[in-house]
């Protein structure tokens, strides 16, 4: 969970290392809800549920989504053993990682 500072609002973000399942959106919708009656503040506005799973099927997460009110996301991730080039500056390498973690 994040607050996002700009938005005045609570990120829920849920990661699922399997493809998509109705029963998810329901968890994240029940998460988002308990962060709005708990802890959100009546400065905040609605808290916000990502979801990211490995896989998703565009029609099942529609339906899915249908009747929920709250602002919920379903994403899907791609992992790449190939850095594109564009990060490979900004980022440290393997190497420097383990040497920096050896010290």
């Amino acid at each position: 969970m994040f607050y996002h500072v700009r938005l005045h609002s609570y990120v829920v973000i849920e990661l699922k290392t399997e493809k998509f399942k109705p029963e998810f959106a329901g968890k994240l919708n029940f998460y988002v809800t308990a962060v709005n009656k708990n802890m959100k503040s009546k400065q905040d506005n609605q808290t916000i549920g990502i979801l990211i799973c490995k896989d998703k099927d565009d029609v099942v997460a529609e339906y899915s989504l249908d009747n929920v009110s709250q602002p919920i996301g379903i994403a899907r991730y791609e992992l790449t053993k190939v850095l594109r080039e564009e990060f490979k500056s900004s980022l440290p390498t393997i190497e420097e990682i383990e040497k920096e973690l050896s010290e």
